[in-house]
């Protein structure tokens, strides 16, 4: 006999809930999902929450776009997730979710338009399900985008009590033009910087969501409190706890970069994730160019020395792990660079010049002279591309 989450059929039948999963619950629950993902917008939605699939009409959601390409993206918050759940920090889970896609979307060109999610866990917590997808929401409201529909996953036996997994998926549109491969940058369809481009940096908000596996492994180490405030606030000074410091929501760009795009030639964005400047902003970087990133031209958080000193990290490991303060980095032309950061701080967002791109025909040098750290090629980039160079300012 089929299980069912009602009475028990004869002979004693298992019912559902009893293996684990009460339908009953999630419906309920799916109701006020509903509710929440509406607050993020209607422009061209067909079909949302509740319907097999969501739709989304592209020539409303974005006429302006004369010859659309679509953009997705997926990713998760990693294991940040571990940290955030154990200090009931769910919201923040759901925004980072969506920053972590929504800002790969920005960096390959396009406009977020819609997000998924796929949230999982072994009993269905409503609570916790509501204050996850609350931050998604929140999230999709920066972004711009609206949720369009996601999945929520009990999965008894699979997931112990008071852990979940969540993951996300943005699609975004760009015009096919802006992907055309030109003579400065012919290793397209993707942007690309250019040699004698200027780099500015997008401050980060912290950690963001990256090199968490790192800092639980400190915090294990050191034995330090999440509770007490940050060790590195002066005497009397109101701060944030360790956990509140490190947990921070990660910054979602497309306000800025949407406006900077609306004014200036942006040439290429790099989003600083696993891998930090060195990996991500080599991804944009053609062959026989090196990017040379000028360390201290931009005020890096007291998070990172502290992880440094508490972790005894080397410099050369804080760059390949975490953003160091720069989430985002956009590459344009030495005229555009005022006018950018102009842009920037109208919209709110700190940045600064923090380096130039230059040929390098005969690529990175061995060796790491004194003051200068050297990074080869990125990894995450099948063809050859160009490379890194951190310099003491």
């Amino acid at each position: 006999m089929a299980a069912t989450s009602g009475p028990p059929g004869a002979g004693g039948a298992p019912r559902y809930r009893e293996a684990g999963v009460d339908l009953e619950k999630k419906g309920a629950l799916v109701q006020h999902l509903a509710r929440l993902a509406g607050g993020t917008g209607s422009a061209g939605v067909l079909e949302g929450v509740g319907g097999f699939a969501g739709l989304l009409a592209l020539r409303d959601a974005a006429p302006q776009v004369r010859d659309p390409v679509l953009v997705a993206g997926a990713d998760g918050v990693g294991t940040k997730i571990a940290l955030l759940a154990s200090l009931g920090r769910h919201r923040v889970a759901g925004i980072d979710c969506v920053a972590m896609c929504a800002n790969d979307v920005l960096a390959a060109g396009g406009q977020p338009l819609l997000f998924l999610d796929y949230l999982a866990m072994g009993r269905l917590d409503e609570a916790v399900v509501a204050q996850v997808v609350e931050g998604i929401a929140e999230g999709c409201r920066q972004a711009g985008c609206v949720l369009l529909g996601g999945e929520t996953a009990e999965m008894p036996g699979i997931y112990p009590d008071g852990v979940y997994e969540l993951a996300g998926f943005c699609v975004g549109v760009a015009d096919r033009a802006r992907f055309v491969s030109t003579p400065a940058a012919p290793d397209g369809p993707g942007m690309q910087a250019r040699p004698g481009d200027v780099l500015v940096g997008l401050a980060s908000s912290g950690l963001h969501a990256n090199g968490f596996s790192l800092v639980r492994r400190i915090l294990a180490a050191s034995g330090t409190s999440l509770d007490e405030p940050v060790p590195w606030a002066a005497p009397g000074e109101a701060a944030p706890t360790l956990g509140e410091a490190l947990t921070a929501p990660t910054r979602i760009y497309a306000g800025p970069l949407l406006a900077l795009g609306a004014v200036v030639e942006v040439h290429a964005l790099a989003h600083i994730t696993g891998g930090g400047l060195p990996d991500n902003l080599a991804r944009v970087l053609p062959a026989g160019c090196r990017a040379v990133i000028r360390e201290g031209s931009w005020p890096r958080p007291a998070v990172f020395d502290w992880l440094r000193e508490a972790g005894g990290l080397a410099r050369e490991e804080m760059y390949r792990v975490f953003n160091m303060g720069i989430g985002m980095v956009v590459a344009v032309s030495p005229e555009d660079a005022e006018p950018a950061l102009a842009v920037l701080a109208s919209s709110g967002q700190p940045a600064w010049v923090i380096g130039t791109v230059e040929p390098a025909p005969e690529g990175p040098e061995r060796g790491q002279p004194e003051g200068r750290l050297r990074f080869g090629p990125s990894a995450k980039r099948p063809l050859a591309g160009g490379w890194v160079e951190i310099v003491e300012d």
